[in-house]
């Protein structure tokens, strides 16, 4: 939902086409999250389903500009005006991942967390390096700032879950935890095809 709001923002401030909103997005999240130009298309289409943009001109080049509408600056009044909502937020790849493997028999969770907490110790150490090379003098500076300080938090966060998990995976003896199939089958499933005879 962000990205879509987030284009409806820019075109608040004007008209424009799709790859001058890809690179206005670029220049205001800091260039930290790439976006293809064929999601900003598939974007607009939807924003124009919903009669949220309206096709405006075109260019000499043949750019196609696109214009909010009175129902898209709503919209963008609404998402700025709400809170974001991290309790429907997409599952949380990380959580499952040592969730389902730590209920698996035979399965080394502590190497598993090993192997993570390498992975995530050089991206903390990347996004360190480069929160402080940010020299905030304008605001695409400061853009890059928010983002990339928010993104080294989270990192941060993420090395103390695991340490967290490390401690509570300690105190249960492993297989002590592994789960079996449950014997009680559920009572939906796809129903088996017939086989029909041939005659």
């Amino acid at each position: 939902m962000t990205v879509r709001q987030s284009l409806l923002a820019i075109l608040g401030q004007g008209p424009c086409y799709g790859y001058q909103l890809r690179a206005e997005f670029d220049r205001r999240t800091g260039s930290t999250w790439p976006l293809n130009v064929g999601q900003i298309y598939n974007t607009l289409d939807r924003l124009e389903r919903d009669g949220l943009i309206a096709k405006s001109e075109t260019d000499a080049q043949g750019h196609v500009y696109y214009e909010i509408t009175d129902a898209g600056s709503l919209e963008v009044a609404a998402w700025l005006a709400a809170p974001v909502d991290r309790g429907t937020a997409a599952r949380d790849e990380l959580a499952i991942k040592l969730s389902v493997a730590a209920t698996l028999p035979g399965v080394d969770v502590a190497e598993v967390i090993g192997t993570q907490r390498a992975v995530s110790l050089a991206h903390r150490e990347a996004l360190s390096e480069a929160a402080a090379a940010v020299h905030v003098d304008g605001p695409e500076s400061l853009a890059r700032a928010l983002v990339v300080d928010a993104m080294l938090v989270h990192a941060e966060a993420e090395l103390r879950w695991l340490d967290r998990t490390e401690d509570r995976l300690r105190r249960y003896p492993a297989h002590a935890m592994a789960l079996e199939l449950a014997t009680e089958r559920p009572k939906r499933g796809r129903p088996a095809k017939e086989v029909t005879a041939v005659g």
